[in-house]
């Protein structure tokens, strides 16, 4: 299990993470999204040992990760920014690889890297961002680790690559009850691949669901009635968002669905109606609850 506590980092004045507390179950596809400059790149480097907290408690399975071999050795991160040694090849990094993972599986890797058709032997800084991606990718998924983190994973990816690195993620996590950590900008890519989700901003988590329960529990309202009325009428209902044309009201609500529409029915519309959202939309509308939007940004521009 992934635990941290009160965990904070600041690079020059600017606060990465600020205080994120947050438990990541074994066996799970975990994601996490957020604005631009939320922490989830900070929050998995944090994790790989990469940097060290400012404070705050960071375990893997009990361990504390900074500065630990034994903790490390369970963990593959594949970051935003893929560095490889200069000049090396796959085979190379795959020899550096199997001398820091003792499960590192070599006919995994030539069995993958002949999936995505990659030179092995050919060097690295010849690649294309999306095929360099993809052999750190390869390279990850053949080390075996119990954890494993992906930052931005299908960035530079066509679509039919992105496909088939879900599939092997999926599969992984599947087989040997790994653990995946997932960031990304796109909740679409995320949203049929994760088991939880999670929302950073401003370097805090403000959001953390099952990814089924989060869709559900959150929804598109439209009612209507035949006398004039105001967003008093629903005061019983936690609205997210609320917008009224003319007799029509349109709702971002919380909550029960069955629940809430009981409660609306007994107030006599002429029109009601529930319609699912997305994750792309419930993303959305949860940005604005914390003043994160584009009407907002626009004013800071100008």
């Amino acid at each position: 299990m992934i635990y941290t506590k009160d965990l904070s980092k600041t690079f020059d004045k600017f606060t990465a993470l600020n205080s994120l507390t947050c438990k990541i179950p074994e066996g799970c596809i975990y994601g996490m999204v957020g604005s631009n400059g939320a922490g989830k790149s900070t929050f998995l480097r944090i994790l790989s040992g990469v940097y060290k907290a400012d404070s705050g408690i960071v375990q893997i399975d009990g361990e504390n990760v900074w500065e630990n071999p034994s903790a490390k050795s369970k963990i593959a991160f594949v970051p935003d920014d893929i560095y490889y040694l200069q000049g090396a090849s796959m085979d190379r990094m795959a020899a550096l690889y199997k001398s820091v993972y003792p499960n590192f599986d070599n006919e995994t890797y030539i069995s993958l890297a002949n999936t995505f058709k990659l030179n092995r032997k050919k060097n690295l800084n010849a690649f294309s961002k999306g095929m360099r991606r993809q052999a750190s990718t390869i390279l990850a998924l053949s080390a075996k680790p119990k954890y494993i983190f992906f930052d931005e994973t299908f960035d530079g990816l066509d679509p039919v690559m992105r496909n088939l690195v879900k599939k092997l993620i999926c599969n992984d996590v599947v087989e040997r009850n790994a653990t995946a950590i997932i960031t990304s900008h796109s909740l679409r890519e995320l949203e049929d691949t994760c088991d939880q989700l999670a929302l950073l901003h401003k370097g805090g988590l403000v959001l953390e669901s099952d990814t089924e329960n989060l869709k559900t529990k959150q929804f598109k309202i439209q009612i209507a009635f035949n006398d004039e009325y105001d967003i008093s009428r629903f005061k019983e209902i936690e609205i997210i968002k609320y917008t009224k044309t003319g007799c029509v009201t349109n709702m971002i609500v919380k909550g029960e669905k069955q629940e809430v529409l009981s409660k609306l029915s007994m107030l006599s519309p002429i029109l009601l109606e529930a319609l699912p959202l997305s994750l792309e939309e419930i993303f959305t509308y949860e940005m604005e609850t914390l003043g994160y939007s584009f009407e907002n940004l626009f004013e800071e521009v100008e």
